[in-house]
């Protein structure tokens, strides 16, 4: 697969553009120390950080327990296989509010 592919598949399972170029720097190049993470000029080191705590929160990538700690990357077919089962997840709560949602729609209407 290519990584634009992999790229927008990542991002149509709502992980956002920093998150999702971040996570493939350390798939492709492996584990990192934070400060050693560089995806572009436009990307602040702030920005990077954001980055991987959200994705360390999403147990997307793992944090070593050396020090200075590095990042790696999960298998991308973990990663995926886990946000279709949160994307599921996400469906079937809506499915199971529907008709709370719409009642609130259709009192909202009047």
């Amino acid at each position: 697969m290519s990584l634009e592919r992999v790229f927008k598949a990542l991002l149509s399972l709502g992980i956002s553009v920093t998150d999702a170029q971040v996570y493939i720097h350390l798939a492709i190049k492996g584990p990192k120390q934070a400060g050693n993470i560089i995806i572009n000029k436009k990307v602040t080191k702030q920005q990077i950080h954001r980055s991987l705590q959200r994705l360390y929160n999403k147990k997307i990538i793992l944090l070593n327990d050396e020090y200075p700690p590095e990042f790696s990357a999960l298998p991308f077919e973990e990663v995926l296989d886990m946000l279709i089962k949160i994307k599921k997840k996400q469906a079937l709560t809506i499915k199971k509010r529907r008709k709370k949602i719409l009642s609130s729609w259709e009192a909202n209407d009047e």
